[in-house]
């Protein structure tokens, strides 16, 4: 079991100092996605499932493979037509990215969007059967998703994906929060209970040591992500995975998953050395 957790000194700010450029970011990262897809090797509208929203894009090459999970309960990253922005960095070291469609709210409720996710990770392991290593990466809604798909029992799909490593910007691992506001709704209680990564206390101890987890959060996180972030990567270390956070100083929710598209940027760096050393190794 390895656990890590790297901080720099920063002044306890709860909140970022200035508004999230929210817009422009999304306009960079549209338009980082559409360059993307207008290159050789894209694989566009590629099915995974039967539902009408169950697509994804391939950026090839293939090997190693890398899943990335847009955040889904926003909508102006809930397409994969959105969610290209990481592929040119990636495939100018030989990464794949698959970019992945899912039902958001209101079409798609929690329970359909874990089932998809999870789908779509057993599509990419038939489709690719002899991959050197598939790395799932999320951010906000999408990396709650990767965490569901990480605590999955695959006997129930007939298969074990060859999962070599997990990296998300989490959003929320817990909803009891979501919980406390849906007291009136039994159903909808039940549906928060098993989607939260934090509460598969059991199935967090079954699938331990199956991958190493990179968990990033940013300093201008909101307090609550932030609290949920710690004590999911503290679940993990007590229970036996190997897992790092990295607190990123100087950003906000937004400007993480930006960065992602630059080569140099620390967490791309970060990510691309785990597909290096996980992708070649044969556990």
């Amino acid at each position: 079991m390895h656990c890590a957790f790297q901080a720099k000194e920063t002044k306890k700010t709860p909140t970022s100092p200035s508004p999230p450029s929210f817009f422009t970011e999304s306009k960079f990262i549209t338009a980082a996605t559409k360059k993307a897809r207008a290159s050789p090797d894209v694989l566009l509208n590629v099915p995974y499932g039967d539902g009408e929203g169950e697509k994804m894009d391939f950026y090839l090459p293939t090997n190693p493979s890398t899943l990335q999970e847009s955040g889904g309960m926003c909508p102006s990253f809930s397409s994969k037509d959105e969610s290209g922005f990481m592929a040119t960095p990636l495939r100018s070291r030989g990464v794949a990215l698959a970019a992945v469609d899912y039902d958001i709210a209101p079409k798609g409720d929690l329970d359909l969007m874990v089932a998809q996710v999870r789908r779509s990770v057993v599509f990419l392991q038939r489709r690719y059967p002899c991959n050197s290593g598939i790395f799932l990466c999320g951010h906000s809604a999408g990396a709650h998703l990767v965490a569901m798909a990480l605590l999955t029992d695959w006997a129930d799909f007939g298969l074990r994906p060859n999962l070599k490593g997990i990296s998300g910007v989490l959003g929320g691992a817990g909803l009891a929060p979501v919980q406390a506001g849906i007291s009136l709704c039994p159903r909808l209680r039940e549906v928060a209970w098993r989607n939260s990564p934090q509460l598969l206390i059991e199935m967090v101890k079954h699938s331990a040591g199956t991958c190493e987890v990179k968990m990033v959060m940013a300093q201008y996180d909101s307090p609550e992500f932030r609290r949920q972030t710690c004590e999911f990567f503290e679940t993990l270390c007590s229970t036996g995975w190997e897992v790092s956070l990295e607190d990123i100083a100087g950003v906000d929710h937004f400007d993480e998953m930006e960065k992602l598209a630059q080569e140099d940027y620390v967490l791309t760096q970060k990510a691309l050395k785990l597909i290096r050393e996980r992708g070649n190794s044969r556990e």
